[in-house]
């Protein structure tokens, strides 16, 4: 009878679970279908300084001694609140963006949108900050994101760029945009090179008696194929078009960071921040954190975010992505594990 119940129980307790989870993503189906109707793209705006100053003065009045002090606080807060409301008007911002680039560089389109959003609202005198994790990419992708950020100096902005895990490749790119460039310790920077594989499939095919035609009008219309046979000259094509990307990508670096001894850090290389700085490549050694806390001080900070509108294919995709990388990590940490 014990054995009875306890089984029916788990089985109950298994139809619950699965009633639940099927109606969380109805739910969501649901929920999301209609924000579709009525969302749309939107430039979020956020005040972080604002943030960090209610985190301060949370934990002074958390560690004040006493009632005595507590008051006092709060009076040196109110006192502070109006001096602040006064230099809004007047005072100098910086403005805060993130870019976590992929190797498409998709990301670059809404980073467009945040500056064009930025152009409007930026004053003489203000400051950009622009956190940024790369480790490189499509040239065309990254070029466009070089070339948007160009647009802030273009406007008389001051750029800097913090970097506190990577950006390499295309992402040094980006970075050597700016005037200013920092980094934690550990960051891996550099990589000015440029590299491409593909496989062929031409000896499998021809093993399997499948023959594979190409045709072109134009002598380099194709210089290597996936399926095709290919040959020296469309080799030594391929390695040319290869080195005109990275003299020009050399060429971008030099005007931007003219003191860089270019045969010495172009070579494909990617170095440790700390080794970077002895190199040119970096200019202090800071984590992004550390900046915003320092400038929150004396200037307004403000945090630009593009958020797309997302259809319920976004959703889904993201939330299997994240599924599937959780248990990958899972993976990797059992694997990880001593045994004992």
């Amino acid at each position: 009878m014990l054995e009875f119940l306890y089984e029916y129980g788990l089985f109950m307790a298994k139809s619950v679970t699965w009633v639940l989870a099927i109606g969380a993503v109805v739910a969501l189906v649901a929920g999301t279908a209609m924000r579709q109707k009525r969302g749309e793209d939107r430039l979020e705006v956020e005040d972080l300084g604002a943030g960090l100053r209610r985190q301060q003065q949370r934990l002074q009045l958390a560690s004040a001694a006493n009632d005595n002090e507590r008051k006092a606080l709060k009076q040196q807060f109110k006192q502070q609140a109006k001096n602040e409301k006064k230099a809004e008007e007047t005072g100098k911002r910086l403005y805060v963006l993130d870019f976590k680039g992929s190797m498409d560089a998709h990301e670059v389109n809404g980073l467009s949108r945040e500056i064009t959003g930025l152009l409007q609202l930026a004053r003489e005198g203000d400051e950009v900050l622009l956190n940024l994790e790369s480790g490189g990419g499509v040239v065309h992708g990254y070029g466009l994101g070089a070339a948007e950020l160009a647009r802030l100096k273009a406007k008389g902005l001051h750029l800097t760029v913090a970097v506190d895990k990577v950006a390499a490749s295309g992402g040094y790119m980006m970075a050597c945009v700016a005037e200013r460039i920092i980094a934690a310790p550990f960051a891996i920077v550099g990589s000015i090179g440029v590299v491409a594989q593909l496989p062929n499939f031409n000896k499998f095919l021809k093993s399997k008696d499948i023959d594979v035609e190409l045709h072109t009008a134009g002598q380099y219309k194709r210089t290597l194929t996936l399926f095709g046979e290919n040959d020296d000259e469309g080799r030594a094509k391929f390695r040319e078009e290869l080195e005109v990307i990275h003299r020009r990508f050399k060429d971008f670096i030099a005007e931007n960071r003219p003191a860089l001894a270019l045969d010495e850090v172009a070579t494909g290389e990617h170095w440790l921040a700390t080794d970077a700085r002895e190199l040119g490549l970096v200019d202090e050694l800071m984590t992004s954190s550390d900046y915003l806390l320092a400038a929150s001080a004396d200037k307004r900070v403000i945090r630009l975010h593009y958020q797309p509108k997302q259809t319920i294919k976004d959703k889904l995709g993201k939330a299997v992505e994240a599924g599937v990388s959780r248990g990958l990590m899972k993976l990797v940490e059992a694997g990880q594990r001593p045994f004992g």
